[in-house]
């Protein structure tokens, strides 16, 4: 765990669940290093809704309150795959606000066992369109009723880079005392790589920015995007990362097994699909300190076909 500043401590006072996101653990994994080769992961469930999510729902959150484009009965609207419905549905019912998400109506029953819990409107949406025709059917929902919603749309929305560039980068770049030499994150909405690797590129020029997306558009990391197969999210500069890499489903259901059950992490499928992007990065080098985000825990996950394996 990290000890709390007095500033921390008055920004929780004034801000609530809001001012509690961030500075979350930077945890080795020791049972990746190579050689002179060193591996950390941001543990993010750490956060309110216990997920990275948290960083860009309350960036969207913050902006939108502080512009008064909510407020007045207003609805947040946005689609989702899960977690970043779940962190809306946590820090707005923290500041009185209303959401309506879009959901794939395959989504994890724990995932909409937990909106439910929150009083979530939910639309649900076809399951073999993905996030994208969840995006779609939320945006047709925003067009159709612009009064009544404020359509956060998280792929589009700056607010969700500049959370990472914000947070994440200067938390990790003071983490590691500096000596980050990678920084490794899948790409979803893909505001995690840009925003911190926006930052890290300003700050820490000798750091190299490393993203991974599955090997192919079908395949079981929930929350991850194939961009070559998907609508590449508006808010993505292919300029950040220096190099991406691919991961495949198997190998990242493999990871969460022997990180559970060596490492005693039990983490969810894009946190596991990072640990192999970061050992693959890390079987290259001779020397090096390289940072990777974990998501969020498996304990949503526990339903899924990835435990089932011995």
């Amino acid at each position: 765990m990290y000890d709390m500043n007095v500033s921390t401590i008055h920004t929780i006072q004034n801000e609530g669940l809001l001012g509690s996101v961030g500075n979350t653990p930077l945890i080795p994994l020791r049972l990746l290093q190579v050689g002179a080769v060193e591996i950390f992961a941001k543990a993010e469930w750490h956060n309110p809704s216990g997920s990275v999510k948290d960083r860009p729902a309350a960036a969207i959150l913050r902006a939108a309150l502080e512009s008064g484009e909510l407020g007045g009965g207003r609805v947040l609207l946005d689609s989702t795959s899960g977690n970043m419905g779940i962190a809306y549905a946590t820090l707005a019912a923290s500041v009185g606000v209303s959401i309506h998400l879009t959901l794939p109506a395959n989504a994890g029953e724990s995932r909409k066992g937990i909106l439910h819990a929150f009083g979530t409107k939910l639309t649900l949406t076809d399951p073999l369109e993905g996030s994208d025709g969840a995006r779609r059917v939320a945006a047709a929902l925003a067009a159709e009723q612009p009064d009544r919603y404020f359509y956060a749309d998280q792929y589009s929305n700056p607010a969700n880079w500049r959370a990472h560039f914000e947070t994440t980068g200067p938390e990790i770049l003071e983490d590691t005392g500096g000596k980050i030499t990678h920084f490794v994150a899948g790409l979803g909405t893909t505001g995690t790589v840009v925003g911190t690797g926006r930052y890290l590129r300003e700050a820490a020029p000798g750091v190299e920015i490393v993203a991974f997306q599955p090997d192919g558009p079908l395949h079981g990391l929930e929350g991850l995007k194939n961009l070559p197969s998907s609508d590449v999210p508006e808010i993505f500069d292919p300029l950040v990362p220096h190099q991406i890499l691919e991961v495949s489903t198997e190998a990242a259901y493999a990871m969460a097994r022997r990180l559970a059950r060596e490492e005693g992490l039990l983490v969810g499928p894009s946190s596991a699909a990072a640990a192999v992007a970061a050992s693959e990065l890390a079987q290259r080098l001779d020397t090096g300190h390289i940072v990777t985000i974990f998501a969020d825990s498996g304990l949503k996950y526990l339903d899924q076909a990835m435990w089932s394996e011995t």
